[in-house]
């Protein structure tokens, strides 16, 4: 966990709008390169360093530096979406009405419900999430046919859809018409496209974990803080992981 930062501490532009829940270093470098950062009124520059206590914007909005880090569990509901997008009246951010600037790591789309992390720690969302890093997301989906062993194996072994096939995962029954799968990485609805290959249409999709997060008996529209100790093995499992996009 960081340290809070002190206000006579110079840091890098780009990690100031990491670790302020912005975006990753990355996009943050983009942004600067783009003109769209100024620092007290002038046109930041790439690689400058900055004083928390500097009015710091971007695209003209005013950014604060994190205080306190923030990763909450969220149990978004159907027809909630995962956007930043004002003109959506449904967005996420809108939904939650969080007192803190925070965003999803990782999107569920509208239709689907469960487990979304939302944080103010822009640096952790790369390592969470890019499929380079093989970390675990799990689902709970029910169908408008009896799942059967030859689909599960299908489903578990790889399938065509989007140009590409998709990762060897964890496919298992539970249930006539409902099946738990484990996939480690996050195709465009990834799942239904699965399934629609094998001739199956999803009617609910949840996620019930992301890595050592459970969903567990949090209520539909809910949210809570991680714990310490879901805290500190989260970045234990992402200790090594890459912000990058990772060539297999």
């Amino acid at each position: 966990m960081r340290e809070r930062q002190d206000s006579n501490t110079n840091i890098r532009l780009n990690k100031f709008l990491a670790e302020s829940g912005v975006c990753s270093r990355r996009e943050a470098d983009r942004l600067i390169a783009g003109g769209q950062v100024s620092v007290d009124g002038k046109t930041a520059d790439m690689g400058m360093k900055v004083n928390p206590s500097q009015t710091i914007c971007v695209r003209g909005k005013k950014i604060l530096h994190a205080e306190r880090p923030v990763i909450l569990a969220v149990n978004k509901p159907r027809g909630i979406v995962c956007t930043e997008e004002k003109r959506e009246k449904k967005n996420i951010i809108r939904f939650l009405d969080y007192p803190a600037r925070i965003t999803y790591i990782g999107r569920l789309d509208k239709d689907s419900e469960g487990l979304l992390l939302m944080t103010n720690q822009g640096e952790i969302i790369n390592k969470i999430m890019r499929a380079g890093n093989r970390h675990e997301k799990e689902y709970e989906v029910t169908v408008d046919r009896p799942v059967t062993e030859r689909f599960l194996a299908g489903m578990a072994g790889g399938v065509p859809i989007l140009d590409t096939v998709t990762r060897e995962c964890k496919a298992e029954q539970i249930g006539k018409y409902k099946f738990r799968i484990v996939l480690t990485q996050g195709l465009n609805r990834q799942i239904r496209r699965m399934c629609e290959y094998f001739g199956y249409e999803v009617k609910t999709l949840k996620r019930t974990r992301i890595m050592n997060i459970r969903l567990g008996n949090l209520k539909v529209g809910a949210y809570r803080e991680l714990t310490k100790e879901e805290t500190k093995e989260l970045y234990r499992l992402i200790k090594d992981s890459s912000n990058e996009t990772v060539i297999e």
